[in-house]
């Protein structure tokens, strides 16, 4: 859908509970933009300038949902720049955090009142982090909850405690675990104009993530050591793994055959993962979706890769990269790897797009609108 669509200007409905099962006056007018919050957590900013998967995602739908003529609103923090209006309450992002996202005060609070101040205007709320959902149980808006993270077992069971929120999974193999009745996959997408096809690669391997045992940066540097081919790491190093990085792979940087570039912004990263022959995802977790992987192969840059998690979902066999079951055979994988880059760019473009991703959110966003609207009529008759 592309335009205009309706905006309730006043719903209720009696899908919730302690809700009213009757509206004294319902209010709907047609030709305008539908209303759209989307709230991220409020420690990175939207686009992050450096990590930042769930950041990039809300920045990169609230691009697409404009380009459709959606009237969007980021929450975020006050050092966000995307170029949609963003609220706020907390000037300043905080990263890396001691605890985890979604059990923080911080979160909390921003969650709290974002919710609250968008249910007063918009016809939708997108939040992006667990701790949103706590006050869908106080607002008609209805509520989209894209899910980022690996299955939880935790999770689900507070998920299921609010049915009448509409779920999204990232992969498909996320979704096949979390057994929810209103799920739907929809893969992440990029704008693939802001990623130069390389055509000429450069003699390195590439390497961009957490440095992390689960993110299998020790795996990176053993397929370098096999190949014989020179290996840029880039990422950030939490202080929680810090143990992992002076004793696995601090010691194997030497600047020349192993190089560590510390974290890059967008420009930074495009050169890395451009120039690179393959860029290696070495994955030893469940991995939701891997955001790093379109974007590698949006550069024409092949992922090779261990089949965890969405991993077989993203890279194409041949077209876009190859998936292996150990690091042996992501080594012999290298020595003919001859997978031309446009390519490789255009298996992203035809199913990890933003105007995909994009498309399908207003297909979501418009089912859920036009099924609330026909409640209340139902209410009100």
């Amino acid at each position: 859908m592309k335009g205009k669509f309706f905006g309730l200007l006043e719903t209720a409905t009696a899908a919730k509970p302690n809700h009213r099962s009757w509206i004294p006056h319902l209010t709907y007018c047609f030709d305008l933009p539908m209303r759209v919050a989307l709230i991220a957590p409020p420690f990175i900013a939207v686009p992050p300038q450096k990590y930042g998967g769930t950041e990039l995602f809300v920045s990169e739908l609230a691009r697409g949902l404009q380009a459709h003529e959606i009237d969007v609103t980021v929450y975020a923090n006050g050092e966000s720049t995307i170029d949609v209006p963003v609220r706020w309450i907390y000037r300043q992002g905080e990263w890396p955090l001691e605890r985890d996202v979604e059990t923080t005060l911080k979160g909390l609070n921003h969650f709290a009142w974002a919710v609250a101040d968008a249910a007063k205007v918009v016809d939708l709320i997108h939040v992006n982090s667990a701790p949103g959902l706590s006050f869908a149980r106080f607002i008609d808006t209805p509520m989209v909850h894209t899910v980022h993270h690996t299955y939880d077992a935790a999770m689900e069971e507070f998920y299921r405690a609010y049915p009448y929120v509409r779920y999204v999974t990232i992969s498909d193999f996320q979704r096949t675990r979390l057994r929810l009745p209103r799920v739907q996959t929809i893969h992440h997408g990029i704008d693939t104009a802001l990623y130069p096809v390389v055509e000429k690669k450069q003699e390195y391997l590439s390497f961009l993530g957490r440095i992390a045992p689960s993110k299998g940066t020790h795996l990176a540097i053993e397929i370098a050591r096999r190949t014989g081919i020179p290996l840029k790491i880039a990422g950030e190093v939490q202080p929680v793994y810090k143990t992992y990085w002076d004793s696995e792979v601090k010691p194997m940087v030497d600047g020349r055959f192993i190089e560590y570039v510390g974290e890059v912004g967008m420009e930074e990263k495009i050169e890395l993962l451009g120039n690179s022959m393959a860029m290696l995802f070495p994955v030893q977790w469940d991995e939701p979706f891997g955001l790093v992987m379109i974007e590698a192969m949006a550069c024409g840059t092949p992922v090779l890769a261990l089949p965890f998690g969405s991993v077989p979902e993203v890279v194409r066999e041949g077209v876009s990269g190859c998936v292996r079951e150990n690091v042996a055979e992501l080594a012999v994988c290298l020595r003919d790897l001859k997978i031309p880059a446009g390519t490789v760019r255009g298996y992203v473009e035809e199913f990890f797009s933003v105007e995909r991703m994009t498309r399908n959110y207003i297909s979501l966003y418009t089912e859920i609108v036009r099924d609330r609207l026909a409640e209340t009529e139902q209410t009100v008759a």
